[in-house]
Parts: C-alpha cells; structure tokens; sequence
C-alpha cells in the first residue's frame, strides 16, 4: 500500500514522526511537506530532532491568508497525489494543511485517514474548528485520541470506520522524553526545575486582537513568577505592532520559538504553563505540569474534567488570580492511550485500501 501524509506545522510534525515510524516498516510511505510553517524554529529542527524521514515534496506554501494558503495548497497537493496515486492519504490534526490535503484526496476519490479526528471546541469563530469538522466529514478512517472524540462524531451522524486509537503524541513523548532532559535549555536560561512559569500565544483569536492581546501582556507583568515566554513570528509581530514588546521584556524571558527537545524539557520543569495551545495543554497533562489555558473553550476537554487544566479566558485578574491559585489535587487519568502509532498502522494494514 502507498500512503501520503500531508503535514505542513509544527504539531503535525512531532504527530507524524512515531507513526512514519511504524508505517516504513511495512509500507510506502511519501511525506508531502506543505511549507505551513517554513522557519527553522517551526519547520527543519523538528525534522532535524524526531528524525522524520526528509519530504519527497516541499510545497513552500508559506503564509497568507487562509483561504490564499488552503487554495495554494490544495493545488500543489492535487498535482502530487495525480502524480503519485498514493492508496491513502493521512492528514493530522486542524491546520489548513490538513484540510487542503483532505479536500485534494477526496475530489480525486483517494481514501482518506484522520489522525487526531473528533475534536470539537465548538467554536466556529476559530479556523482550526472548521478544519476539523470539514477533515472529518471528508475522511474514510478517522483515528480519534479519545472517547469524547469518538462521541463527537456519533453525535454528528459519522459511523463509518472510527476508531478509538488514543493520541500519537504520547508516542512521541515515550520516545523522547530521556533523550530531551540532555537539553541544556535552563541552564541557557538560569532556570531552575519548577521554578518558572512557561507561557505561549499563537491563536489569531488573542494575537489579532489588541484588547486580548494587551490583558494577556498585562498579566503577565503583574505575574510574581519568572516566565519564559518562546515568540510565535505571529505573537512577536503583533506585540510590536501594539507597542507592548519592549514592555514585556523588559519582565518575562522571551525567546525565539524552542526545538521540540528543548521546549520539551521547557515545559516538563516548569512550575505551570499558561498557554492558547491545544496542543500544549494535551502535552501539559501528559507531563503532570498544570495549565491555565487563555481561551474559554477547549478541544481537550478531558484535561479539565481531571482537574489538571483550567480555561480562564483572556479576563486579566482571572489570568493573575489562577497563575497563583490554580493547583490540581488529583490523580490524571491514561486518557490518551499508549502504542498508538502501531494501533493505527494495525488498522491499516488491515484494511487494505
């Protein structure tokens, strides 16, 4: 069987690296790069780190605006899948990468595969809600990381091949969690394990919006903890178009995005992490490290029902309050599985397509 995994971000990447892993063992396997994120910070260091094999296709995509970016990649990844005649094509997670190499797959009656299906913030304000829900009513096998996920489809009338596999992000943990505390990122930074906050922005809901934006900045500085604060281009390039880059150096660490590796030393000594992340909450809970998630919904519900994840909003006294206040009491749950890339290329290999 020839498979195409189409990924294009960061998060794609570290999905992607496990489960080509299990795939090359028995299969073809083409990667087709969309060039989504295209620095080095979010782009080759992951390659470089989780040794996912080099793309056969590098789209260079690139940004812009989102129907600009999906309409550019749905056109390249069209040209290489009639090139190619993969069997199936996988997709990961939410990104306009994934729908353009869903939507490619489908108008060419290529069988698809949904790694990451069933989530649901149920915002459709937020880009990466219509991705999903789009990814998912496209797709022939969808892999969802959990029960709610699985829920989340049944609810919305898919009952073709779900499968509840767990998350390949655990994967990726198991393998490179000792490999990661090599990293010398604190002692780079003059940190000490769990006396730090960590905190990330990325989402266009609060870095295009000054007033969000501004609250978060703000509470920030009122926050009595050392923060490290990695800059996504988009977030550094919005606090200086507000004028409230200078203000915040001059109290949080900033630094440019971290390798995969070195923020997942980052994260797993912090003390806490205030994040609009999904990605980043899942991986707070698999580390035990507690979230304070900026937005007020979340696609990772069960990180809040275990108590070791709480939506605070943008709301500047909220932020300060639960930076001090927040601390999980009980235990975390096996939510997220574990084998998940062998489940899924199992499934796989089973049907054959």
């Amino acid at each position: 069987m020839k498979i195409a995994s189409v990924i294009g971000a960061r998060p794609q990447f570290i999905k992607c690296a496990p489960l080509s892993r299990e795939l090359r063992k028995l299969q073809q396997e083409i990667i087709i790069h969309t060039g989504q994120h295209y620095d080095y910070e979010l782009n080759r260091v992951f390659f470089d780190e989780l040794e996912i094999p080099e793309p056969d296709y590098n789209l260079g995509i690139g940004s812009g605006t989102h129907a600009h970016q999906t309409g550019e990649m749905l056109k390249q990844i069209e040209q290489v899948l009639m090139q190619e005649k993969p069997d199936l094509v996988l997709v990961y997670g939410d990104t306009n990468s994934t729908l353009a190499g869903a939507l490619a797959a489908a108008k060419m009656q290529i069988k698809i595969g949904h790694v990451e299906a069933g989530l649901r913030s149920f915002d459709k304000s937020m880009p990466e809600e219509i991705n999903r829900i789009l990814t998912d009513h496209c797709s022939d096998y969808l892999f969802c990381p959990t029960q709610t996920a699985v829920d989340n489809l049944k609810m919305e009338g898919i009952k073709g091949d779900v499968y509840l596999t767990g998350d390949v992000m655990v994967d990726s943990f198991l393998h490179n969690r000792e490999i990661a505390e090599k990293s010398e990122i604190l002692d780079r930074l003059g940190l000490k394990s769990k006396e730090y906050l960590v905190s990330t922005i990325h989402r266009q809901s609060n870095t295009d919006y000054e007033t969000s934006l501004r609250n978060i900045v703000n509470a920030l500085l009122e926050i009595d903890e050392t923060i490290v604060f990695p800059l996504h281009p988009r977030t550094e390039k919005c606090l200086k178009a507000y004028g409230l880059y200078d203000k915040l150096r001059e109290k949080v660490e900033l630094t440019k995005p971290l390798g995969y590796l070195d923020f997942l030393k980052l994260l797993n000594h912090a003390k806490k992490v205030l994040t609009d992340s999904g990605g980043i909450q899942k991986e707070a809970y698999i580390l035990g490290v507690p979230c304070i998630t900026l937005r007020d919904n979340t696609e990772w519900v069960e990180t809040v029902k275990d108590g070791w994840n709480i939506l605070v909003g943008v709301g500047k006294d909220r932020i300060i309050k639960m930076s001090k206040g927040f601390e999980p009491n009980t235990k975390r749950s096996n939510i997220f599985g574990e084998e998940v890339s062998v489940k899924i290329t199992r499934i796989i290999r089973s049907q054959g397509s």
